[in-house]
């Protein structure tokens, strides 16, 4: 099975093919997809994987063991 992005980004592009109109059942699919896209990332942020500071161009982060 393709992943939830690559289903997501075809699932988008037959919507523009189809004057911006889903089926019932392709509105479902979306639907399940974009919840489970959600919890991945609502996955990564709990996990620590999102970088959520700021950023300085050039300056040298030091790493907390």
């Amino acid at each position: 099975m393709p992943s939830v992005l690559i289903r997501l980004n075809e699932l988008k592009k037959i919507y523009r093919e189809q004057n911006f109109n889903f089926t019932k059942e392709q509105q479902e699919a979306y639907n399940v997809l974009l919840s489970r896209r959600r919890e991945d990332v609502s996955g990564f942020y709990r996990d620590g994987k999102v970088w959520t500071g700021s950023s300085v161009p050039g300056k040298i982060i030091e790493e907390s063991v």
